[in-house]
């Protein structure tokens, strides 16, 4: 074939139009977090404020969002310490760690910390239940 020469076009199937492909679908993105149902843990002590639970020693009603407690009036119910002292630490489900660390560890740090307990004590039952299966053995 010289360089002068166009390449002859293919002849075109006689079959029905290809319908338009469905696009792909995109990967679900993560519905937007609501800053009201954030939990936020007291920097001196470790108490959890979770909004779902509130907080029945102050009267604090569930439901009742972080940010709308009077930043005056409200003191940790454990320690005393002022809203200063408490850090955002993310919604109930948030998957505990290091967001570059969610990607490693087969799998297992994507789980909340939930999910982790569960996988932790299950086995403990288990191997527990394998140890005294043994005694059945003779």
């Amino acid at each position: 074939m010289s360089s002068t020469e166009t390449p002859e076009p293919l002849p075109e199937a006689t079959s029905a139009p290809e319908p338009n492909p469905a696009p792909a679908p995109t990967p679900a993105a993560e519905p937007a977090v609501d800053p009201a149902t954030h939990r936020f843990e007291c920097r001196s002590c470790g108490f959890v404020y979770d909004p779902a639970e509130g907080v029945r020693k102050l009267a604090i009603e569930p439901g009742t969002p972080f940010v709308e407690l009077d930043p005056i009036g409200f003191r940790c119910p454990v320690c005393r310490s002022r809203v200063g002292a408490f850090k955002d630490i993310g919604p109930r489900n948030k998957p505990s760690g290091f967001e570059e660390n969610l990607n490693f560890g087969l799998g297992v740090n994507r789980l909340t910390p939930g999910q982790k307990n569960v996988l932790i004590f299950g086995g403990f039952a288990l191997a527990f239940a394998f140890f005294l299966s043994l005694y059945s053995l003779r």
